[in-house]
């Protein structure tokens, strides 16, 4: 699941939704905050979302389940890419 958040939703967001994703048994959770340029990856864990990473700017990521691929995070903030 992914979750793009901003200062008016971060608040939802992080409180419910992650609660309601919990709930539903979401193995993974990305959140994406184009305002922080920030992809924070949470895989569940003993029914808990665990922060495992928060990769920034334009980093080059492989994060679960996409690991497979690098993904470029610029493009996400409407830069070039």
């Amino acid at each position: 699941m992914c979750e793009v958040v901003s200062p008016g939703t971060e608040r939802l967001g992080r409180a419910r939704k992650m609660a309601v994703y919990a709930r539903e048994d979401g193995p993974q959770l990305w959140l994406v905050n184009p305002v922080a340029r920030t992809l924070e990856v949470y895989p569940m864990a003993e029914g808990r979302w665990l922060l495992l990473a928060t990769h920034e700017g334009s980093a080059l990521v492989r994060a679960e389940p996409f690991d497979a691929v690098e993904l470029d995070l610029t493009p996400l903030w409407g830069e070039g890419g």
